[in-house]
């Protein structure tokens, strides 16, 4: 319940805060500690998979609200781009360290938000993601604080099936 009430609070926040999810979104399902929503927009319905990470390090900073998504944009032909999005702006021309078991991945960074650095390695993350228990994220604030989180991959595999014939 704690990662329903969670996650909902952090769709209400991006509605405010960020235009792509801007549009009404409409909640499709929770599994485990992820929620699954769509939206229509302008190339086309998109449907994603947003969780909240349940730990958060430094504790004596205040992180403010942090999401990891996986999106299915099938009018862009964009299927499972992972995303990761602080309330800050990461230091310019730094990257976001993902760790899901023994793999770890790059993203490259822009104001709020990273993508994969090798959109190649795309599929590899989100199979890591369906194998894994946890995942590790690290990055670099603007401000020069090293901060990570870790989010539960808990109901991942369940939710990105729920989202797989997103038309």
């Amino acid at each position: 319940m704690r990662g329903l009430l969670t996650t909902l609070t952090g769709l209400a926040f991006l509605a405010l805060a960020t235009p792509a999810f801007s549009q009404a979104a409409t909640k499709i399902g929770v599994h485990g500690d992820w929620g699954t929503y769509s939206y229509q927009g302008n190339g086309g319905k998109v449907c994603y998979v947003l969780t909240v990470p349940t730990a958060k390090q430094p504790n004596s900073l205040d992180h403010g609200d942090i999401f990891f998504f996986v999106s299915q944009k099938p009018g862009q032909n964009v299927s499972f781009e992972p995303q990761f999005i602080a309330s800050y702006d990461f230091q310019t021309n730094s990257k976001v360290q993902v760790q899901v078991g023994d793999r770890s991945f790059s993203m490259f960074t822009r104001g709020k938000s990273a993508w994969m650095e090798n959109p190649a390695e795309e599929p590899q993350l989100v199979a890591a993601m369906r194998a894994g228990a946890d995942m590790k994220v690290a990055a670099k604030s603007g401000r020069g604080n090293d901060t990570s989180y870790t989010f539960s991959l808990k109901g991942i595999t369940a939710a990105l099936s729920s989202i797989q014939t997103c038309k």
